[in-house]
């Protein structure tokens, strides 16, 4: 009888793509109630405090969904580096795992090829994109390729700048380039100049 109050309960969330334990709690069903239904089948335990119930179809293309599904269960995560350079379209990498950048000071959650970058300016380009029914964020194109100087290769970054500028799906912006550039400290006026002069 109490499974089912604990169902009703967490109606709200049936068409939700994901729900955490404390949004759970919020509405009077306790941590053990989930695992029961968990156990039952009828709700799927993603990752550690957090499901959804187990008819949900996700709407996202299979490709990005468990890029959507772990940047939106880590509280201030943003998609960077390699994933957001894939989703872009700015390399050739493969994305074996899935990079996200926090605050410095903060704790995220662990996730399963999940790579986690602490940076201290999270703030710098940061948007917010719709994967799907996944509302998450994501360093804005150019903040990607300034950060590719940062984090990785040069082979990797060479070639996000190169495709940055030769995109024809949309129109780079080589002064807010150079503008990020200049706030994180990377030179790459050179790397600008050669595609602008």
């Amino acid at each position: 009888m109490r499974q089912l109050k604990y169902l009703k309960n967490l109606e709200p969330f049936i068409n939700a793509p994901l729900f955490t334990s404390a949004e759970a709690e919020k509405q009077d069903v306790p941590r053990h109630a989930l695992a029961y239904l968990v156990k039952r089948g009828t709700l799927e335990r993603i990752y550690p405090g957090a499901y959804r119930f187990s008819q949900y179809e996700p709407e996202v293309e299979f490709q990005w969904e468990n890029l959507a599904l772990v940047a939106v269960s880590i509280p201030d995560g943003v998609i960077c580096l390699i994933s957001a350079l894939c989703y872009y379209d700015l390399t050739d990498q493969i994305m074996r795992e899935i990079w996200i950048a926090v605050p410095h000071e903060s704790y995220p959650p662990k996730r399963p090829n999940t790579r986690i970058i602490r940076m201290r300016n999270v703030k710098l380009g940061k948007i917010e994109i719709a994967i799907g029914e996944y509302n998450v964020h994501i360093f804005d194109r150019e903040r990607c390729v300034v950060d590719a100087f940062r984090y990785l290769s040069k082979e990797i970054a060479i070639k996000a700048i190169q495709r940055y500028f030769q995109s024809t799906k949309y129109k780079p912006n080589p002064k807010k380039l150079g503008a990020y550039a200049k706030t994180l400290r990377v030179n790459i006026t050179p790397y600008i100049l050669s595609y602008t002069t």
